[in-house]
């Protein structure tokens, strides 16, 4: 269960917030007593891409915290006023320089300990040439038997790849997964 509060003062005039459950709601919500207002608190969206190269899929190793030097799908932080495929496609060109055809939404997990949902679009690469930003150590094309699976950075990017290996080994079509991350 989410029980991270976001809120200590209140955006709007400064002063110190109370979580409580408003008139006409049903949880707490941060409450400011000076100006009256309320503030919600919704989740973060996390969207990326599983780019697939013949039968290798592309991991990014990060150059940043969370999770330094481990392996990771290219994914972030979904922006204000983009859309989620704008946002994975951002991403995907941000960390990995990859060129990619965006297919269809694949996996959306909501990880509720951190009030996040994460979305990951499978992707075609129209290249094997990658040109990493900042945030990435190195990008890679690894085989399934190459996945440094105990070097991954997150529970969804585990997921999103075993999903999409068994698919592929199974020959069953990729349809959207949906799934809740304690």
């Amino acid at each position: 269960m989410f029980t991270h509060r976001r809120f200590k003062f209140c955006p709007n005039c400064g002063a110190a917030v109370d979580y409580r459950v408003p008139a006409d709601d049903n949880r707490a919500r941060a409450t400011c007593d000076a100006c009256s207002s309320i503030h919600y608190e919704n989740p973060i969206n996390v969207v990326g891409t599983l780019p697939v190269w013949g039968e290798q899929v592309l991991l990014c190793r990060r150059a940043i915290e969370p999770r330094h030097g481990f392996w990771t799908l290219p994914a972030g932080f979904l922006e204000l006023g983009e859309s989620c495929a704008d946002g994975a496609l951002r991403e995907t060109d941000e960390e990995a320089g990859a060129q990619i055809e965006l297919q269809p939404l694949y996996t959306l997990m909501n990880v509720l300990r951190v009030g996040q949902i994460h979305l990951y679009y499978r992707a075609r690469l129209l290249s094997p040439t990658f040109n990493p930003g900042p945030e990435t150590l190195e990008a890679r094309l690894f085989h399934e038997h190459e996945v440094p699976w105990e070097e991954l950075a997150f529970r969804t990017v585990r997921e999103t790849l075993q999903r999409f290996f068994e698919d592929r080994r199974l020959g069953r079509p990729f349809e959207l997964y949906c799934a809740n991350i304690e």
